[in-house]
């Protein structure tokens, strides 16, 4: 049952919540706890699993193609809107961040739960198609910068990407055939195995049931677009791409889970606003409890 496969994997966010409300360890655990994920734990899991992905394999080239449409469609949509109904960039750039970004530990967890090793190998495929486009469409959003809005400018910035990075590598190893020698698979592994439980008491801990409380509007439409239109949406593109088992099931899962809390971040590190985009963290994530086995569970995921 879908419920009993992904309980587990909301209990770590709740017990993260619970940690760090109660102070424990310590507050400065939780932001140390997410430098190192974020740019070692995570990477490593990254490039474990695309070493051996099957990059050449049509389903998963159809894969990459249907997430970057999927994408595109849903912020090409948020644009139009935007035309009739104008908004600052300090608020359109935490809605676009809200509707195409996702929770990645919770989308590896989940699809690692329901289809194993083969899952997390697609997965990663999906993020080094994603992860790059995402981040440069939110950058896009949350400034109305002409100069910033060029893609040199863009540069810098996804140089310093380390999921990216991870990405090049391991697409890198793979299409090189090369592997990982000398023991650095198992030493990715171990490294890589820390990163999900981690990274979902991170996600908990970041949690402010607080910042709900403004723009209750907005943060319910968002909501809905990213939990129930766009794993629709994903579906629907699944069908076109004609993917099936593990490739569509990827594609449908990262679309139905959570926006990414480092969005936050980002939208503070761009002068947007943080307290809307914690807010849509917040209520994304938990909503998910409810939505996610649905969302499986009508698309024949058991």
């Amino acid at each position: 049952m879908v419920f009993i496969t992904i309980w587990p994997l909301f209990a770590l966010i709740c017990l993260g919540f619970v940690l760090a409300r109660a102070m424990f360890p310590e507050p400065g655990f939780w932001p140390a706890a997410e430098r190192i994920n974020y740019f070692v734990l995570f990477p490593a899991l990254l490039v474990s699993s695309l070493v051996d992905a099957p990059l050449r394999d049509p389903a998963v080239l159809r894969l990459g193609g249907a997430a970057i449409v999927t994408i595109c469609i849903a912020a090409a949509g948020l644009g139009i809107i935007r035309r009739f109904v104008p908004t600052p960039a300090a608020r359109f750039g935490p809605s676009l961040q809200g509707v195409v970004r996702f929770n990645t530990y919770l989308g590896l967890a989940i699809t690692a739960s329901l289809a194993g090793a083969e899952g997390l190998g697609r997965a990663a495929v999906f993020l080094a198609v994603s992860v790059p486009l995402v981040n440069v469409l939110s950058i896009i959003a949350l400034t109305a910068s002409t100069e910033t809005r060029r893609p040199a400018a863009l540069l810098p910035t996804m140089a310093r990407n380390p999921l990216i990075l991870a990405c090049l590598v391991g697409i890198s190893l793979a299409l090189s055939g090369m592997g990982l020698p000398f023991g650095t698979g198992r030493f990715l592994d171990l490294l890589g195995q820390g990163s999900l439980p981690l990274g979902l008491l991170c996600v908990g801990a970041a949690l402010r049931p607080d910042a709900m409380q403004k723009d209750v509007f907005a943060l319910s439409g968002i909501t809905a677009l990213r939990l129930l239109v766009m794993p629709l949406l994903a579906a629907l593109l699944a069908l076109t791409f004609g993917l099936e088992g593990i490739e569509a099931l990827v594609l449908v899962v990262f679309f139905a889970v959570p926006t990414a809390p480092t969005a936050y971040v980002l939208t503070r590190q761009f002068n947007g606003d943080g307290t809307y985009m914690a807010g849509l963290v917040t209520a994304q994530t938990l909503t998910a409890v409810l939505t996610i086995p649905f969302v499986l569970l009508v698309f024949g995921y058991r």
